[in-house]
């Protein structure tokens, strides 16, 4: 069975999937988690929408980041809560587990906020020792991935 397509009770897992804008790499999504981890107190990213679905997302599903529009790791959901920000205002704090695990890259298109991504359009774990192009020039590496040779 794939990631996250666990069906228990009724309830089956679901993932999310968010922009991690502004981050060009996996290291440098791992350094920015560890600095807001400092901050926050936990592992969490904020957001104004509280999804819906949060007993499906906790049953076992997890947030896929999309970095320089490939999806590209993944961290399993922990909790789902609320916070107040500095402005007054109530906001959905969504934690999850710091191990980032690599995916399989694939292109993803830009979009606002997060969306779910059911099971079974989620990219499958990277095996260990596959290289995904992390090291070669952006470019490069998105042109071999959609000719299938990455």
């Amino acid at each position: 069975m794939r990631q996250g397509a666990s069906l228990q009770g009724g309830v089956m897992t679901l993932n999310l999937i968010k922009m991690a804008v502004g981050v060009s790499d996996m290291a440098e999504l791992k350094k920015l988690q560890k600095q807001r981890r400092k901050e926050r107190g936990r592992a969490c990213f904020y957001t104004r929408n509280t999804p819906k679905r949060a007993e499906e997302l906790l049953d076992g599903g997890s947030i896929y980041w999309v970095i320089r529009r490939q999806v590209m790791a993944r961290q399993r959901l922990k909790r789902i809560g609320h916070a107040i920000g500095k402005d007054g205002r109530r906001y959905c704090a969504i934690d999850y587990e710091m191990k980032l695990i690599p995916v399989m890259p694939r292109p993803y298109r830009a979009f606002q906020g997060w969306r779910y991504l059911t099971p079974a359009n989620a990219p499958p774990d990277r095996p260990k020792g596959v290289d995904s192009g992390e090291k070669l020039p952006p470019k490069l590496a998105r042109e071999l991935r959609e000719l299938g040779l990455l």
